[in-house]
This record gives structure tokens, C-alpha cells and sequence, in this order.
């Protein structure tokens, strides 16, 4: 009875195994402020500030720096990253919308008229992993 028991207390646990995702992110222009890495799940939320499912950020580190996103379930998800270089944490932006600072995106990049769309950016996080980002 013990053995099965055992069985119904573990296999779930198993099940709800939290990943790691490491972000590198390539072509970081200074070591002047920080990277913020924002992880999105849904299409309606993705680029909303305030709909962020995750999000992380650590001092900038010129040419690649490394931002890990802990505890995270196995799922689609989608990235936005910036280099705040003044350290506000915000994205400057110019009087048309157009960001100041760096951006990038997992999978996609900048469009002429705006961001890419969640569905250019998804990818599929199965384990722990390493997803590298580059600012142009």
C-alpha cells in the first residue's frame, strides 16, 4: 500500500517540474544600465506592460548578456527584450512611438511599421533551455 501510495504523492510532482529559461542576448550595445527581458503567453496581452506573465532584468553587459527566468511551467511563450541604458525602467520611445533604446524579439524582429506579432515570435519552451536574442 505504502509503494502506491508513494506513487500518487511523487508522479505529480514530476509533472509540475519548473523550467529555467536563459536568455542571451546578443549585440548589447554598453554595460550602461540593464536588460529587461519580458515573457509573454497570450496574443491580446503580448507588448502590454501590464500584462507581463514574467519578467526579469540584470546589469547590461556589453556584447552578451545572460538574464535567467526561473520556475516557469512548460508551455508557448513569446519575448520582448530592451536595453534600458539610462537605467528608468522604461523604453524610451521618440515623439512617433519609435523606441530609442534597443529591442528585440525571440524569433522575429522589428517590422518597418511596428512590432512583430505574438504569433511571429512564439516558441516552445518543452525543458530547461537557452534561447538566444539579438539587437540590430
Amino acid at each position: 500500500m505504502r509503494q502506491y501510495l508513494f506513487l500518487f504523492i511523487i508522479i505529480p510532482m514530476l509533472g509540475m517540474s519548473q523550467i529555467d529559461l536563459s536568455v542571451e542576448v546578443k549585440g548589447v550595445p554598453s554595460n550602461k544600465g540593464k536588460v529587461s527581458v519580458a515573457l509573454y503567453t497570450e496574443a491580446e496581452n503580448f507588448l502590454k506592460f501590464n500584462k507581463v506573465f514574467k519578467s526579469s532584468s540584470v546589469a547590461a553587459k556589453e556584447n552578451t548578456t545572460t538574464v535567467l527566468i526561473d520556475n516557469l511551467p512548460s508551455g508557448n511563450y513569446a519575448l520582448a527584450v530592451f536595453h534600458d541604458e539610462n537605467g528608468n525602467d522604461e523604453l524610451d520611445v521618440n515623439w512617433l512611438g519609435i523606441p530609442k533604446e534597443k529591442v528585440a524579439f525571440s524569433n522575429a524582429k522589428m517590422k518597418l511599421f511596428g512590432p512583430p506579432s505574438f504569433k511571429d515570435c512564439v516558441f516552445y519552451v518543452p525543458r530547461d533551455m537557452i534561447i538566444e536574442v539579438w539587437f540590430n
